[in-house]
């Protein structure tokens, strides 16, 4: 909605990981120079770590989208509660290994033919492990097994590990001993600073075309700072519902006390929401004051929405008539079609 009314060619702030918007913070810079340290390595396994929403995703898209695919086949998983079992059938599946067998033997010698296979072309085979905090220790054993893979003494296969930061506990796990003497990197990807989530916003807004319409008060961009620290899916979400909200307001400027109103309605859905509805009696049990408050304050925040919206068509009726006037005016008189409209 807000994308057309500001002339964008696309929505900036989407929350689904698209390397196109790929901003290269000092963390995304250290932790994208880790992965490629890994690749140059061609063994082991990279570590990566951060929290929620923090941009791992995005990470790997801009690694992958860097890949040259002459030189290396790359596959990624995200559906890590897996046992050790369906842990390899689910690799062939990411590489897409047609293996009709649900044998565990059988999938790993699928699986060694590929490697030997891409081998023989001059490729290596490169998984990513999204999500990894979720994966067993037995699966994490058995991708350590696989990185065993050799021809010649060189390795076949390599993993990058990438999950939140308690991964870095399991990975410390005594039954993972073998598994740490082969993690080469490791790094903790953090939040963004006050100046890099400013440059973050515009880096997303100017790649959809913004020319600076609407403008952001310098308030704004350490407002929504200081509600996010600096994490860049919150930042999404609220960077959304800003540009949404300007757009209803006809905005040409973002400024604080917009980003404060945003950021209110946000915690009263938030209110509103976090409770589940309780269990009516026959007779209707009475609603509590508390929740009544919460009701009460969700109900004004539509209907000053809903004020809005009648306002604007009544700005868009009023245009309409004095257009009309116009016409009759130019006309001299009232034709039958303007006789017509006006009536409408």
């Amino acid at each position: 909605m807000y994308e057309e009314f500001y002339g964008l060619t696309a929505n900036p702030f989407r929350l689904t990981p698209d390397s196109k918007f790929f901003y290269g913070s000092e963390g995304h810079r250290k932790a994208m120079s880790y992965l490629k340290y890994g690749l140059y390595q061609g063994e082991g396994f990279i570590v990566i770590t951060g929290g929620v929403g923090t941009g791992k995703s995005t990470l790997v898209g801009q690694l992958f989208s860097e890949l040259d695919g002459n030189d290396i086949v790359a596959a990624q998983i995200g559906t890590t509660q897996v046992d050790a079992d369906d842990c390899i059938r689910l690799i062939c599946n990411a590489f897409e290994i047609d293996v009709d067998t649900r044998d565990k033997g059988d999938l790993i010698s699928a699986f060694e033919e590929f490697l030997i296979e891409q081998n023989q072309m001059g490729k290596r085979v490169l998984l990513v492990v999204d999500e990894a905090q979720n994966m067993p220790l037995r699966a994490l054993e058995e991708l350590r097994m696989l990185s065993n893979f050799n021809v010649g003494g060189q390795p076949l296969f390599q993993s990058f590990l990438l999950g939140q930061p308690q991964f870095l506990q399991t990975v410390g796990h005594k039954d993972l001993a073998q598994l740490q003497q082969r993690i080469i990197a490791s790094y903790k990807l953090a939040s963004m600073s006050a100046e890099e989530t400013e440059e973050y916003i515009r880096h997303r807004l100017e790649m959809v075309g913004w020319q600076n319409y609407p403008a952001f008060a310098p308030e704004a961009f350490a407002r929504i700072y200081d509600k996010t620290k600096g994490v860049p899916r919150l930042i999404n979400t609220l960077s959304n519902r800003i540009m949404l909200f300007a757009a209803l307001e006809e905005a040409s400027e973002v400024d604080l006390a917009m980003v404060e109103t945003v950021i209110e309605d946000q915690k009263n859905e938030e209110v509103t929401g976090e409770e589940e509805a309780a269990p009516v009696a026959a007779g209707g049990a009475p609603i509590s004051g508390d929740r009544l408050a919460k009701i009460e304050r969700a109900v004004t925040v539509i209907a000053r929405r809903l004020e809005k919206l009648e306002d604007r068509v009544t700005e868009h009726d009023e245009a309409v008539h004095e257009l009309i006037d116009l016409a009759m005016k130019a006309y001299g008189s009232e034709d039958e079609d303007v006789a017509q409209l006006k009536q409408a």
